[in-house]
């Protein structure tokens, strides 16, 4: 079959993706905003917040290249410029990245700020069009007082035409700008990214693994499992981050598919392993109730039936010459180990009976430590 691992790249943060899923209406208004101010020839500045993976950069990116590519063939429209202060530092240094990018490349030494505004100034010249310059991590250099966003505000007031900017930070750097820099942006000119949910997680996800992933090679419901892992922190980097993982897994093991076992390993690698000390407290039947569901989520199984679940309970005892308990004790106990986070319970719905699901351990891991657990106490009864 093949890798499953086809183009690894399109995994990592610097991968821009064709589409945002849940920022579809965010990615709309960016660019009608830029576009709209380009046309009547005025400047558009914002500043786009959000927590880490919220897709602050992705959607500053795809904002920038759409806009870009529909300019390409015009003589005017809009010409985009990225750079990531953080990497920079410095005003200088950011001015550098933004000479490069029309064709001009200064030393890093011998000229101030306002000499290559200067150069700048001349390198815009040659290419008269409405400017987008996208300043990621721009806390980097607004915590050092930095007066180039000033200037960069005042494009057409200072000979460098006109000139929209779209800074990007995790929190708002506003208060940290001068009054004069401040006043290009208001209340209107702010947009915040608040984190995914698991929805938007589940489709993100699947996106990312068509382009990355070989057809077919995703078993149903590892999207989801991996979703609702990285929901807790509504970070979509954390969640490609397990996928990626989790399809490393899948080839390490020589499987030709991701497995819902791959992806509790994967989330196994970022998340707190099985506190051993934790399995003291499961003795007699949520010891063997526990051991029941594991077996039989042992593979690619996501999910088992309340009542094959039982059924597997009742074949331990059975197997160890042990008494069973009653229905209503094994329902008892499974809800006890609801409690204490070791399965999660989904109720049961139209045509479909409850389920039950392992919290984050995966099956195969967890029954090797409850069977440990299990010999051991019964070593301590004879």
């Amino acid at each position: 079959m093949g890798n499953i691992l086809i183009r690894e790249e399109t995994l990592e943060s610097s991968y821009v993706p064709p589409k945002l899923p849940g920022r579809e209406k965010e990615l709309a208004l960016l660019e009608r905003r830029f576009r709209e101010a380009a046309e009547k020839g005025v400047p558009q500045h914002l500043l786009l917040t959000g927590g880490i993976g919220s897709g602050k950069t992705a959607l500053a990116r795809r904002v920038a290249d759409n806009l870009s590519r529909r300019s390409r063939d015009s003589s005017g429209g809009i010409r985009t410029i990225y750079v990531n202060c953080w990497r920079r530092g410095t005003d200088r240094g950011v001015l550098r990245e933004i000479l490069k990018s029309v064709g001009i490349d200064l030393p890093e030494r011998g000229y101030s700020v306002s000499e290559m505004l200067d150069v700048l100034e001349r390198g815009l010249r040659r290419e008269p069009a409405h400017r987008l310059i996208v300043l990621d991590e721009v806390s980097a250099i607004v915590r050092q007082e930095t007066k180039l966003v000033y200037l960069l505000t005042r494009g057409s007031e200072v000979s460098l035409g006109p000139i929209s900017l779209l800074l990007i930070a995790p929190e708002d750097i506003l208060p940290y700008l001068d009054p004069a820099s401040r006043s290009s942006f208001g209340v209107s000119h702010q947009m915040h990214l608040p984190p995914y949910d698991a929805k938007a997680l589940e489709a993100i996800l699947t996106t990312r693994a068509e382009v990355a992933l070989r057809r077919g090679s995703v078993s149903v419901g590892v999207h989801r499992l991996l979703a609702e892992a990285a929901a807790v922190r509504g970070d979509a980097r954390f969640a490609i981050e397990l996928l990626l993982n989790a399809a490393r897994a899948a080839e390490t093991d020589g499987h030709e598919t991701i497995d819902l076992e791959d992806a509790r390993r994967a989330r196994m690698a970022f998340l707190p392993g099985v506190d051993e000390k934790r399995l003291e407290g499961l003795t007699g039947t949520s010891l063997y109730v526990l051991l029941a569901i594991a077996r039989s989520l042992r593979g690619p199984k996501g999910a088992v039936t309340t009542e094959n679940a039982r059924k597997a309970y009742g074949a331990l005892c059975e197997q160890l010459g042990e008494k069973a308990a009653s229905r209503v004790t094994f329902w008892r106990v499974v809800k006890q180990l609801e409690r204490e986070e070791w399965v999660e319970i989904e109720p049961a719905s139209v045509g479909r009976p409850a389920r039950l699901h392992l919290g984050d351990a995966p099956a195969s891991q967890l029954e090797l430590l409850l069977e440990a657990r299990r010999s051991h106490t019964a070593l301590r009864k004879t």
